[in-house]
């Protein structure tokens, strides 16, 4: 699927399995975790990781340099996206929390160790983004401006992530579970710092796509409006990172 990265072809394909579990499981079980259905945050994990995977591979068959490197990077974050999103699914499957849950032993080992990947995969998007910015691909100019840009933006949302394991909830103002939006299940009522971090995640997909989009009948061209959206997503990260930490919902204004 992936080329030489076979890992990341292998956590593609795990996660996508888990998102066909997740679905099947959905319309059956009605209990409730955090206020919602136990299956909804593993569908919405899993939909975002197998777009990151995907957006990694990518960046990977693109970026000169040695292949050894390339592997390593692609193996790191296979294997943290894979435990990643088994952790969530069996939490699901058990009817518990999988982020900020320390009620048991074993759900604390979880969480922990779930922390650890994900610095291990922040490690590792760190490494691919110092070299995007060394290296000169063969890709149009503002594609490699939206892939650099997008790189910067995943790593301010990744460190933004701190900040909920610091508040030991994605809300601010009010425990997790409270009124939210459809499917998202953003508070409506309160802070809620995932809006921020959505914001930044998704850049390393929002800008190299607009990147390619304007240099496919022009190679040299959209470079400054890559920059320019990525000023507007940088200030909208920032607004509604700040919008959450003074326990104001995104709805508010």
């Amino acid at each position: 699927m992936f080329g030489p990265y076979r890992s990341l072809s292998f956590a593609t394909w795990f996660t996508a399995a888990m998102l066909v579990l997740s679905l099947g499981m959905l319309p059956f079980d009605s209990r409730v975790v955090a206020g919602i259905n136990p299956w909804i945050k593993p569908i919405k994990f899993e939909v975002s990781v197998i777009v990151y995977l995907i957006t990694v591979a990518w960046m990977l068959m693109h970026l000169p340099g040695r292949e050894t490197a390339r592997r390593r990077i692609a193996a790191g974050i296979a294997m943290a996206m894979t435990f990643e999103i088994a952790a969530i699914v069996v939490q699901a499957a058990r009817g518990v929390k999988s982020h900020f849950n320390d009620d048991t032993a074993m759900d604390a080992a979880i969480f922990g160790l779930m922390g650890l990947m994900i610095m291990l995969n922040t490690v590792l998007v760190g490494y691919l983004t110092g070299a995007y910015w060394k290296s000169k691909p063969e890709l149009p100019p503002a594609v490699i401006w939206g892939i650099r840009l997008g790189l910067v933006l995943f790593l301010l949302a990744s460190c933004e992530g701190g900040l909920l394991v610091h508040n030991r909830a994605h809300t601010v103002g009010a425990l997790d579970g409270g009124p939210g939006l459809f499917f998202l299940n953003w508070s409506v009522t309160h802070g809620d710092l995932r809006v921020a971090h959505f914001a930044g995640m998704h850049g390393i997909q929002i800008l190299p796509l607009v990147g390619w989009v304007l240099s496919r009948k022009n190679r040299e061209a959209g470079v400054g409006v890559v920059v320019i959206l990525f000023v507007a997503q940088l200030v909208l990260f920032a607004w509604t990172l700040q919008l959450a930490l003074s326990a104001r919902p995104f709805l508010s204004v």
